[in-house]
């Protein structure tokens, strides 16, 4: 084999998988048209998460902070990889008002952001839906920034809960000095009489971007590749 030869098949080798992989992808994906789904009501509507504010903010903070090395936001198709059986990963299984919200991820999920975090590893757990977890499981209808606030705090103060690997992020607040009533953000952590711990600006950008973390609203049959679920036999 000469050296021409082996220069050219090495270099088509290389090439065709990253034209595959990178190029027609992104040529795909830059521009992704809206898709409408019909509503309940049979209005077509179409969802565009907001990723405006501080929302926009926090998720620069994830970033900033690798987030997304030990955490995914990825519901993998089936045919990749079955993500569905994990609870509420892809979104709650039994919520209150729409019944079992799952499904994967698609790329519409991604719109309007400037970095898809579909993770790197997956040390803890998947983000996608966090904002519906935290609200429906976690705080239990309770305060959910407040929890988000004591989990980034402290990742093991919850009792009666497996530990989590989660490092500490102190250095997202501040101690203060109480001066009046106390702060209606402040963590219920031990610290010296008179003082009190508060989320400074980028916890609380973090803490909303969390929060709005919910990706499992309604898409159409071609973007849901979730097979369906059979019905249970109806007694005779």
């Amino acid at each position: 084999m000469s050296f021409r030869t082996f220069f050219l098949s090495l270099s088509a080798s290389f090439g065709l998988a990253w034209l595959a992989i990178v190029i027609v992808p992104y040529f795909k994906m830059r521009a992704l048209e809206p898709i409408a789904v019909e509503d309940g009501d049979g209005t077509n509507a179409v969802y565009i998460p907001k990723r405006a504010g501080r929302i926009a903010d926090g998720a620069e903070v994830y970033a900033a902070n690798g987030c997304y090395q030990c955490h995914s936001q990825l519901i993998r198709p089936t045919y990749a990889g079955n993500d569905m059986f994990r609870p509420d990963w892809g979104g709650i299984a039994g919520d209150e008002d729409r019944g079992d919200t799952r499904r994967e991820t698609n790329a519409f999920d991604f719109e309007r952001e400037k970095f898809a975090p579909i993770g790197v590893a997956r040390l803890g757990t998947d983000l996608s839906n966090l904002g519906r977890r935290v609200e429906a499981v976690y705080a239990k209808g309770g305060d959910a920034e407040k929890w988000l606030y004591a989990h980034l705090y402290n990742p093991r103060w919850r009792p009666g809960r497996r530990e989590s690997t989660c490092p500490s992020f102190r250095f997202l607040f501040q101690v203060v000095e109480v001066k009046g009533n106390a702060s209606e953000d402040a963590l219920d952590f031990p610290v010296k009489e008179g003082m009190e711990i508060i989320p400074k600006r980028e916890a609380k950008a973090l803490v909303s971007y969390l929060l709005s973390l919910k990706k499992d609203q309604s898409v159409p049959d071609s973007l849901n590749f979730t097979p369906p679920t059979a019905a249970a036999p109806v007694a005779p």
